[in-house]
């Protein structure tokens, strides 16, 4: 699907219907454990996204979601404030990947990753 065919909205921009994903990073800015861990304080940021129904993926570094834009922000949103209950300050990064038409990206940016890779192995 074009960006053309995801069409204009009532402002006459293009309307970005279809899957985005969204890459955050969420953190205690300042930490009270006396370990420095923030474990506890991102595990509560991560049920927030598992609990949204959205499809997810949790890594050492990032937590990617997918859905509609104001779902996703919304979601990222929730995971800053339990984060923002236990801290003063809140570290946030975010990266998006807006692809109108698009979903099942979290699985299907890997899956073709992938056989790129066995392709190019049985190649060389």
């Amino acid at each position: 699907m074009t960006r053309a065919e995801v069409g204009p909205d009532v402002a006459g921009r293009t309307a970005y219907g279809g899957g985005m994903l969204f890459a955050f990073s969420v953190a205690p800015a300042v930490s009270e454990d006396t370990t420095g861990s923030v474990s506890a304080a991102v595990a509560a940021a991560i049920a927030v996204v598992r609990a949204s129904g959205l499809s997810n993926r949790t890594d050492a570094m990032f937590t990617t979601i997918e859905g509609e834009w104001d779902e996703c922000l919304a979601v990222i949103k929730g995971a800053v404030d339990a984060i923002a209950e236990v801290s003063p300050r809140v570290s946030l990064v975010v990266k998006a990947d807006i692809r109108p038409g698009f979903t099942g990206e979290l699985d299907g940016k890997v899956e073709r990753l992938e056989k790129a890779l066995d392709f190019r192995s049985t190649s060389d």
